[in-house]
């Protein structure tokens, strides 16, 4: 009797079969090869390793979601899973990290990962994670360049008048402006078309978004501002966060940290080869500029951040 109770625990054991792996979806505006890309890869392998497969993952990239507004308010409601977004959208709903925006802020790279890593950048993902959303970590862009159409930009005059699409973005926009250009903010999705059609003249990001956007197609010119850093930043829905255990939500803080570090590896990688990328497919690219121009007639866009929130974390940020 007991061998035959044992054959039917085995028997019942067997026909349950293995635990049903949860899909998750990670929205993103890149394409699947861009630095975004080869993270979220990174971050569902990782995953999917720590939590022996209960978790699986796959993107949506290039805007297939939406732009990051929608997806970000997608996050607050639970229709969405995760979202890798830069910081262009999310002062709409957090302000306070408005201050990430402010051009020329970080000196270089380590200046600004360093001060993402640390205490600073902590409080800011803590910030965020009150505003019904969640933030995992702090992951990259890279430092911003303008492209156009119309003629080589090697001083603030030659941005005089230039239409520049900008992300939704108060800073950007009031440094632009103080600068001379146009600035006309829309989606990351809707850029290329506009390009194209003449809608606008030129754009600012990143040298890994200019590459993975083969914006050379419809832009002539580059020029290497560096005027802000740009950060990226993965969340996840709260509503997803609340129904895990502490030691899965541990899965996912460790999944980003690797995410974070592939991001960053990938973003150097462009820049040491983005330059010459761009040359190959017919960019003219000024890479040396006096940057104390550009820089002196942008500060005014400063106080729209420092007129709300004081003084004392953009101090900080610069003191490091």
């Amino acid at each position: 009797m007991k061998h035959v109770f044992s054959s039917f625990l085995v028997a019942a054991a067997l026909s349950v079969g293995p635990v049903q792996a949860t899909e998750l979806v990670m929205g993103h505006t890149q394409s699947e090869t861009s630095h975004y890309g080869v993270g979220v890869e990174a971050f569902f392998d990782t995953l999917e390793d720590l939590s022996s497969g209960k978790f699986t993952g796959r993107q949506a990239a290039a805007g297939a979601l939406g732009g990051e507004r929608d997806m970000i308010e997608g996050l607050q409601i639970g229709s969405l899973d995760l979202v890798i977004s830069s910081t262009g959208p999310l002062g709409n709903f957090v302000p306070e990290v408005y201050v990430l925006d402010l051009p020329f802020l970080f000196r270089d790279y380590e200046h600004a990962r360093s001060t993402l890593d640390g205490e600073i950048g902590q409080a800011l993902l803590d910030k965020v994670s009150e505003n019904d959303l969640k933030a995992l970590a702090w992951s990259e862009n890279g430092f911003r360049h303008v492209t156009n159409s119309k003629h080589p930009v090697k001083t603030p005059a030659d941005l005089k008048g230039l239409k520049l699409r900008t992300m939704e973005n108060q800073m950007h926009m009031a440094a632009f402006t103080a600068m001379g250009a146009a600035p006309t903010p829309m989606a990351f999705p809707e850029l290329f078309t506009a390009l194209q059609q003449g809608v606008v003249d030129g754009q600012e990001n990143p040298v890994t978004v200019i590459s993975a956007a083969k914006f050379w197609e419809v832009q002539k010119y580059a020029t290497l501002t560096g005027h802000v850093y740009s950060p990226s930043i993965i969340m996840v829905s709260p509503v997803l966060w609340d129904s895990l255990s502490e030691a899965e939500q541990n899965w996912f803080y460790e999944a980003a940290a690797v995410a974070v570090k592939t991001t960053r590896d990938e973003v150097t990688r462009l820049e040491n080869e983005g330059v010459a990328l761009l040359r190959e497919n017919g960019m003219e690219v000024v890479t040396e500029i006096d940057k104390a121009p550009f820089a002196k007639l942008a500060k005014p866009a400063y106080a729209i951040f420092t007129d709300k929130y004081g003084t004392e974390l953009v101090d900080k940020i610069l003191a490091r």
